[in-house]
C-alpha cells in the first residue's frame, strides 16, 4: 500500500494476541464496545454489517457528549484486512462532512503475535493535520493497547 505522508496517518504495533482473536474483537459488536475508544470514553452503541456496503456504525460518549460515527465497509478480507469509511453511510448515502477512511490489517507472526497496522487516510493534508492534532497517535496507540489487553483477557477465560 502506498502511504502519502501528507494525507495518511499510520500506526503499527506488534500485539501479543492471535490474529483470529483480534479479528473477532474488531468485527463483533459485543467485543468492540470494550476497547474501541480511549478510556474513560466509551462506545455506547455499535452496529456492524461485515460486508462491502454494510454499515459500520459506532456512537461514542466523550465527556457526556454523544458522537455518532456512521459509515460503511469498503473491503472485508477475513482475518487480514478491514477497510471502512465515513464518506458514505448505509445504502451508499454520501456523508456531507466525511473525515477519513481507515485501513486496518492483521499479519500473523506466529507464537500468538500479530502485526497490527492502522492507516487513517484523509482527503486533504489539512484534515490529516487536524486528526494528528486531535491525538491520532496517542489515541489510536492507546486503543491498540486496549485491544491487546482485552484480547488477552478473552484468552485467559
Amino acid at each position: 500500500m502506498d502511504i502519502d505522508p501528507e494525507t495518511d496517518l499510520v500506526l503499527e504495533r506488534i500485539l501479543n494476541a492471535p490474529r483470529a482473536l483480534l479479528w473477532e474483537c474488531w468485527t463483533t459488536p459485543e467485543h468492540l464496545v470494550h476497547w474501541f475508544v480511549p478510556r474513560p470514553h466509551k462506545v455506547v452503541s455499535c452496529e456492524l454489517d461485515l460486508r462491502p456496503g454494510g454499515k459500520c456504525n459506532t456512537t461514542f460518549e466523550v465527556e457526556g457528549n454523544l458522537m455518532p460515527n456512521n459509515g460503511v465497509y469498503l473491503e472485508v478480507v477475513p482475518e487480514e484486512k478491514l477497510v471502512f469509511t465515513d464518506t458514505y453511510t448505509e445504502g451508499w448515502k454520501p456523508n456531507p462532512e466525511p473525515f477519513m477512511t481507515a485501513i486496518v490489517t492483521f499479519e500473523d507472526l506466529g507464537d500468538g503475535r500479530t502485526k497490527y497496522r492502522a492507516v487513517a487516510r484523509h482527503r486533504s493534508a489539512a484534515t490529516a493535520k487536524q486528526h494528528e492534532e486531535m491525538g491520532f497517535s496517542g489515541g489510536w496507540g492507546t486503543v491498540a493497547g486496549q485491544l491487546e489487553e482485552y484480547a488477552q483477557g478473552l484468552m485467559a477465560k
